[in-house]
């Protein structure tokens, strides 16, 4: 089953159990596969597609859950935190950052990396290999890291 699929699914569920907040969540979810699939026309929307948004929805509630804490309105980072877990499920599986590691020096010996001048090749090299599963801002830092040593 499609993650497309999965949330219809879980919208249906949410519905029936009358569970509002992740109702919701999942509708908002569903709208923006929907938007990027008008934008994509005629062309079908990958599972890709559907992850890379998922990604961009979680990275909008992290930034918005500083805001809010910044603001010191601890009402609206509730809500924005129980999003975010709710978001998070459907996601694939992040790697840690031992593992980010791993990648990352395994992508320098193969691309002979050495100086900040590479970081570019590396990234999208990285990238390629963890396909999603991997939060490209820790990429970024350990890669940057691993050159400037």
């Amino acid at each position: 089953m499609g993650l497309r699929d999965q949330i219809s699914t879980d919208i249906k569920d949410a519905m029936r159990a009358k569970e509002s907040m992740k109702l919701n969540a999942l509708r908002m979810v569903q709208s923006a596969f929907k938007n990027r699939e008008i934008e994509l026309r005629p062309e079908p929307m990958s599972e890709d597609e559907h992850i890379a948004i998922l990604k961009k929805l979680v990275k909008q509630r992290k930034e918005s859950i500083e805001q809010y804490a910044a603001a010191k309105r601890q009402d609206l980072v509730d809500g924005e935190t129980a999003e975010l877990k709710l978001l998070e499920t459907y996601l694939p599986v992040q790697l840690s950052r031992e593992q980010v590691e791993k990648v990352v020096g395994e992508v320098m010996v193969a691309l002979k990396a050495t100086s900040v001048k590479d970081m570019g090749a590396v990234m999208k090299e990285v990238q390629a290999r963890t396909a999603g599963s991997a939060d490209n801002k820790m990429v970024s830092e350990v890669v940057k890291r691993s050159l400037q040593t």
